[in-house]
C-alpha cells in the first residue's frame, strides 16, 4: 500500500474521530516497513495539511479537530517511542496559536516534536494575545516564540506581536517563529507578519528554533 493510500485512510479516521482505527493504520504502516520518519512526513503531515484546509473551509468542527489532535499525538508517540522523555537541554520555547486562531493541531504536533528534541516547551494554547506571548517569554527566559495560525485572517494578528517585540527593543533578544498551513501556501506572509523564520512542518521545528536561538544576542547586547 502506498503512503498516499495510508494518508487517505488516516485522514478518514481523523475525520470520523476513529482513534483506534487510526492506531491500526499507523501500526500497519510501520509493520509494512515504512520508517517512522516517513510515516510522519508522508502519511501524517499531508493529512494534517488537508485537515487545515477543511478547517479553513469550515467543513471541520472543533470536536473533530480535538480528536484529530489526539490522533496526531498518538501517531507521533508510536513513531517516536521516547517522545516526552528526553531531558530538556536546548532551551525554553513559548508556543501558541495567535489571537482568534483555534486550530490547535499543527501547534500541538510542533510542541511534541520540540519536546522530543530536548526543548522545554511552554504551550499557551489557542487564542493567545500578543501581550501574553511576550509576558510569558520574558517570565521564563525564552529566546524563541512560536506563533501558529491556520488562516491568513488570523495570521495577520501576528503583526501585533512583531510590533510589540520591536517596541520593547527585544528584536535581537527574542526571535519570532511563525507556522501554520497558510505559510506554506503563501510563503511571503512570513515577512508580511514579521516572522524571523518558519518551518514547512513540525519535523523542521527543531532546526528552525535552534537556528533562531543561535541568532539571539545575550543580555545587555545592543
Amino acid at each position: 500500500m502506498s503512503p498516499a493510500d495510508l494518508c487517505q485512510q488516516l485522514l478518514n479516521a481523523m475525520i470520523n474521530a476513529d482513534r483506534a482505527g487510526a492506531a491500526d493504520i499507523v501500526s500497519e504502516a510501520l509493520a509494512c516497513g515504512f520508517a517512522p520518519a516517513q510515516v510522519i512526513s508522508d502519511i501524517l503531515d499531508p493529512a494534517i495539511i488537508r485537515l487545515g484546509k477543511m478547517w479553513e473551509e469550515e467543513t471541520m468542527s472543533l470536536a473533530q479537530n480535538f480528536v484529530a489532535s489526539k490522533i496526531a499525538e498518538d501517531t507521533l508517540i508510536s513513531c517516536l517511542p521516547d517522545l516526552g522523555t528526553k531531558e530538556s537541554h536546548k532551551g525554553k520555547a513559548v508556543i501558541g496559536n495567535i489571537e482568534d486562531d483555534f486550530h490547535s493541531l499543527g501547534r500541538r504536533t510542533m510542541g511534541l516534536f520540540l519536546k522530543a528534541a530536548g526543548w522545554d516547551v511552554i504551550d499557551l494554547g489557542n487564542d493567545v494575545p500578543a501581550e501574553q506571548f511576550l509576558e510569558k517569554a520574558l517570565e521564563v527566559g525564552a529566546s524563541v516564540i512560536g506563533a501558529s495560525a491556520m488562516m491568513q485572517t488570523t495570521a495577520l494578528n501576528i503583526r501585533k506581536l512583531r510590533e510589540l517585540i520591536d517596541r520593547e527593543g527585544l528584536q535581537n533578544h527574542l526571535k519570532l517563529a511563525v507556522g501554520g498551513a497558510v505559510f506554506n501556501w503563501r510563503p511571503e506572509l512570513v515577512s508580511e507578519v514579521g516572522g524571523d523564520g518558519t518551518a514547512r512542518n513540525a519535523i523542521g521545528a527543531d532546526e528552525l528554533f535552534t537556528r533562531l536561538q543561535a541568532e539571539v544576542k545575550g543580555p545587555g547586547a545592543p
